[in-house]
């Protein structure tokens, strides 16, 4: 038995103004990397492919603890704005289990259980490391130094369902929020 996957991106879905978004929800891309996907994912589908919806990864080695050790994290307030993570030790878990149950053309969303705003990730990374949170930042200010690739990010807001993964895939998440992903990475530090 064959199996292939491709590793996708939850921003085929485009903007749903922190709507929530399945497998099954029309694609409406907002960025030319987001549509470049969207074709790619096609073409994979049709040879075959398993598609992994993955929303913003972490792990060790990319995530808020870092960005704040390093002092390169933001606190960006755009009110009602969310964004959906997954830790990279789960996307690995997610695969495994799609391997174990192949089915060719099945799409999964890959992502933890709490779609949050990405200040509060950064705040409890601070808290974490027991420093002062940086100041809180209005999105128009901070928007005119971001690079283009972070306004695409910005430029989307949806929650994404994972319940795809846990019902026909049996995944039981390792980390479900971010705190217990930020947390695993400290003491693995």
């Amino acid at each position: 038995c064959h199996w292939i996957g491709y590793l996708s991106i939850t921003g085929v879905y485009g903007n749903r103004d922190g709507g929530w978004v399945k497998e099954g929800t029309p694609l409406e891309p907002t960025s030319d990397r987001a549509r470049y996907r969207v074709k790619a994912e096609k073409r994979w589908l049709d040879l075959g492919s398993h598609a992994f919806r993955l929303a913003g990864i972490y792990g060790p080695g990319r995530n808020a603890l870092r960005d704040v050790k390093k002092g390169r994290a933001k606190r960006i307030d755009k009110p009602g704005h969310v964004f959906s993570r997954i830790h990279v030790d789960d996307i690995t878990s997610v695969r495994k289990a799609s391997m174990a149950k192949p089915d060719p053309g099945a799409i999964y969303n890959v992502c933890d259980d709490e779609a949050a705003p990405p200040m509060d990730v950064v705040t409890y990374a601070c808290e974490l490391l027991g420093q002062t949170p940086p100041d809180i930042r209005p999105f128009a200010q901070a928007c005119e130094e971001m690079s283009v690739m972070g306004r695409t990010f910005w430029a989307d807001n949806k929650r994404v369902d994972n319940s795809r993964i846990k019902n026909e895939l049996g995944v039981k998440l390792r980390y479900p929020d971010y705190r217990r992903g930020l947390r695993a990475i400290l003491e693995e530090d």
